[in-house]
């Protein structure tokens, strides 16, 4: 695996960890979130390298969208 993708794609989970966590101070001062989405987050608020397969292909994909971001930069 490209490791320069993996490194993003760490970074978008770090970054997403860091929002959801945020929302979640939201919604304890009144916001409304389901349950269900509750539960599947709090899952996922890992290590990336302890991701699914499934979930780090989730972070890759918004990698491959700074990497191309980049490499259009640098044209």
């Amino acid at each position: 695996m490209d490791k320069k993708l993996e490194k993003l794609a760490a970074l978008e989970h770090k970054q997403w960890v860091y929002w959801s966590k945020g929302l979640i101070k939201s919604l304890e001062k009144g916001e409304v979130l389901s349950k269900k989405r509750l539960q599947r987050w709090k899952k996922e608020w890992i290590d990336y390298k302890s991701l699914s397969e499934e979930t780090k292909e989730f972070d890759r994909k918004w990698a491959r969208k700074v990497i191309s971001l980049l490499k259009k930069r640098d044209r």
